[in-house]
């Protein structure tokens, strides 16, 4: 376990101590001591700081994962939310904010800890398709998308950022059709999300605005703090959340929304995630006669809420991640 703060690194063993089955096996107070004990101890799963001194976390991370691939969950001040998602670019399969480890948040850390500790790595790096390129060329600016146009609906959550990363990759910045995606995420982190799509992705990415005119080319990611749908006049809508629902951002509220507008061209894509979040969502599009399509098992981090939505039978197409891309470019030109 990783931290530069001995105030947090005794916080959190005492709640990974506090739960049966799980054992602390080590510490480390910077980043290369952080690779001899994980290549010593070689443990199930490492909590990682970002901001350690001598080594930074992005630096450690990367080393580690080159000499022995393990599940990493990347630990992060609000302030460093920008390296958070380059940790995801290095191989942390997950992120979290510092202030979310406390007590009264034991109960999610743990969560994380048991399913990410279950990953096998290299395979899910095989499954993705991890792969170092060439930065993304971006288009010219695109033409505003007409109502008659089509529309895709992302819903995701626990190994979604990497999914939704691998897929806008292999996309053209003249894809035609605006991409709308729900990404469970801690407040303020959005931004920082937004900013690693875009200088990986050909696509032009931003966090939605409220009244923003649905583009060809352009992908609006729900900013966390608000519930997001759109209208049948393409205009991205924001709300206040609905604090009663246990998953924020609600997939569910985006996808309901792209079925009642845009019906039969309505494309929804549910990646991995945990819960069931974005189900019923699915069944609203496929209800409208809109196309569903889920991320198989074998290339989930976890195959939670996707899993749930093919269980249900609202499924129309289940993918691996590398086929998903070709899928929607199928999806949004057809007839």
């Amino acid at each position: 376990m990783v931290d530069d703060s001995r105030t947090m690194r005794g916080v959190m063993r005492a709640i990974l101590e506090s739960e049966p089955g799980i054992t602390v096996v080590g510490e480390a107070a910077g980043g290369m001591e952080a690779i001899a004990r994980v290549l010593e101890l070689k443990p199930d799963i490492v909590t990682m700081d970002l901001d350690m001194p001598v080594l930074g976390g992005l630096e450690a991370i990367e080393r580690i994962i080159a000499q022995h691939p393990v599940p990493i969950l990347a630990v992060t001040a609000l302030a460093g939310v920008h390296a958070a998602f380059a940790a995801v670019s290095r191989g942390a399969l997950d992120v979290m904010e510092k202030k979310d480890i406390g007590p009264e948040n034991a109960q999610k850390l743990l969560q994380k800890i048991r399913l990410l500790a279950n990953v096998d790595v290299n395979a899910h790096y095989v499954a993705i398709g991890r792969q170092k390129g060439a930065p993304p060329v971006k288009g010219g600016t695109p033409r505003p998308q007409p109502a008659r146009g089509r529309v895709v609906a992302i819903a995701a959550s626990t190994g979604g950022p990497q999914a939704i990363q691998y897929i806008l990759s292999q996309l053209t910045a003249t894809f035609p059709a605006p991409i709308v995606i729900t990404q469970h995420i801690a407040e303020g982190f959005t931004r920082g999300m937004v900013d690693w799509l875009n200088c990986t992705t050909p696509l032009t990415v931003v966090v939605a605005g409220h009244g923003d005119l649905l583009t060809a080319g352009h992908v609006y990611v729900n900013p966390a703090e608000h519930a997001m749908r759109v209208t049948s006049q393409g205009r991205v809508m924001l709300a206040e959340r609905d604090t009663r629902l246990l998953y924020n951002p609600s997939c569910n509220t985006l996808l309901d929304a792209v079925a009642a507008a845009y019906r039969e061209r309505g494309v929804g894509l549910i990646l991995s995630g945990m819960g069931d979040d974005g189900v019923l969502g699915m069944q609203s599009i496929r209800k409208a006669g809109g196309v569903t399509i889920a991320q198989d098992a074998k290339s989930s981090l976890i195959f939670g809420m996707n899993g749930v939505a093919v269980e249900r039978g609202f499924i129309d197409r289940l993918l691996p991640l590398s086929d998903i891309p070709a899928e929607l470019l199928v999806r949004v030109t057809a007839g």
